[in-house]
């Protein structure tokens, strides 16, 4: 990306293992060549190519920045070295999941830490399957909003293909269904037992709460999904103290996001965890990233001659790329990055971010787990500053170009501009 999103610090990297699972089986059908070869466009093309296109597959090398790694603007996050034909193919692929799920883990990290702005422990889950951009969307939402922090997600879809602890509440429609709210919560407390956590808003939230508390006196939680928030919860939370239900979660929804989440804890509301939905599944203050796919060396006669593009306010370095990361030696938190050439060797007491991950269209390495990726997610945000976390105007973190590789530009940009000699 070559600018971060307005009001944000860092992105949080995601997608890659749909990237490599994509590279692993890229090929074209014999229907997909057909269907190419009656396209116009391809009236006058030899059937060479379609020859070729029926044996297709990814035969290259793929170095990636580990997924739950926190990055930022300027910085490669894959290096992709195969022939020309097979880099350009896959590229729409490769940014539609890269910038699409490292756009959601984003968002979900920042209303995690929103959620926890008091240094409180509290839940943050997926609620925004019916507002994502279609179901596959959806899936790749809950999985990037995982990996961003939120312990669980309402899309049951998403937990059977990977693993996503799913959670969910008694819904507006179970409780319109029955003449009367009380029965309603009755019928699901007999269904759900201790597991329940009922939706008291419907109607009227604290006549609602008082239903619940006679209906399901074993219930896990309630839910409140409109109305003015903290002032609902805190006389929801008397209401449940008074019945010896202090115990009892509170959980809020209802077109959340980090800032309302700030707000809302800040002023001390009586709120557990909240189901955040259609501004997480959309990132609403930020809903894409500008993410590039650039082609920035050629191998000629075994070695990487640099390209480079030079377009208004697109500029791109050229040469095969690293990113090193350096640490506070005491904290272990991270202070700053610079971006070399990737022949230029690391630097003392710095780490490479890009590491193998495919040679010669084959995994190298294996794969770690979704809960792996979360797990490495919140330790490198741990690592990250505050200043660089903040919601609003946060500091922004230290990159830098290194010599080497802007004497490189600087070096062929001129030469780009004498032209041919």
């Amino acid at each position: 990306m070559r600018e971060l999103p307005a009001r944000r610090g860092y992105l949080l990297c995601a997608g890659l293992e749909q990237a490599v699972s994509y590279l692993e089986g890229l090929r074209f059908s014999e229907d997909q060549i057909d269907y190419l070869r009656g396209l116009p466009v391809f009236g006058d093309i030899s059937g060479e190519f379609f020859d070729y296109l029926a044996g297709v597959s990814f035969s290259g090398n793929l170095e990636a920045v580990p997924e739950g790694t926190p990055v930022f603007a300027g910085e490669p996050l894959l290096r992709v070295e195969a022939p020309v034909i097979e880099a350009q193919l896959v590229e729409t692929f490769l940014l539609s999941t890269l910038n699409y799920q490292t756009l959601v883990a984003s968002k979900a990290a920042r209303v995690v830490d929103a959620a926890r702005s008091d240094g409180r422990e509290r839940t943050v889950v997926d609620f925004g399957t019916r507002r994502a951009h279609g179901p596959d969307a959806a899936v790749l939402a809950a999985r990037a909003a995982f990996i961003g922090g939120c312990v669980g997600t309402s899309n049951v879809e998403a937990g059977f293909r990977m693993g996503i602890p799913v959670s969910g509440t008694e819904a507006h429609s179970f409780i319109m269904a029955f003449e009367d709210e009380e029965e309603a919560f009755s019928s699901y407390y007999r269904c759900f037992g201790g597991r329940s956590i009922l939706l008291v808003d419907t109607y009227d939230t604290i006549e609602g709460t008082r239903r619940a508390i006679r209906a399901a006196p074993g219930m896990r939680g309630v839910r409140i999904d409109s109305g003015d928030l903290d002032d609902l919860s805190r006389q929801v939370r008397r209401l449940l103290k008074e019945a010896g239900l202090g115990e009892v979660a509170i959980l809020a929804s209802g077109d959340l996001d980090e800032y309302a989440i700030e707000e809302l804890i800040a002023s001390g509301a009586e709120v557990d965890g909240f189901g955040v939905g259609t501004r997480l599944v959309t990132s609403e203050d930020a809903p894409y990233l500008g993410g590039v796919y650039k082609l920035v060396a050629m191998e000629e006669d075994g070695r990487w001659e640099p390209r480079l593009k030079l377009s208004a306010d697109k500029v791109s370095y050229p040469g095969r790329k690293q990113v090193y990361r350096y640490r506070d030696g005491s904290s272990g938190e991270m202070a700053r990055d610079i971006i070399a050439g990737a022949d230029e060797e690391c630097p003392p007491g710095a780490e490479p971010l890009l590491e193998p991950v495919m040679r010669d269209g084959t995994v190298a390495a294996q794969m770690p787990s979704l809960e792996e990726v979360r797990r490495r997610a919140a330790a490198e945000l741990a690592r990250l500053p505050r200043r660089h976390r903040r919601l609003s105007d946060p500091d922004p973190y230290p990159v830098e170009v290194s010599p080497a590789l802007r004497e490189a530009f600087a070096s062929l940009s001129e030469k780009v501009e004498r032209g041919p000699q």
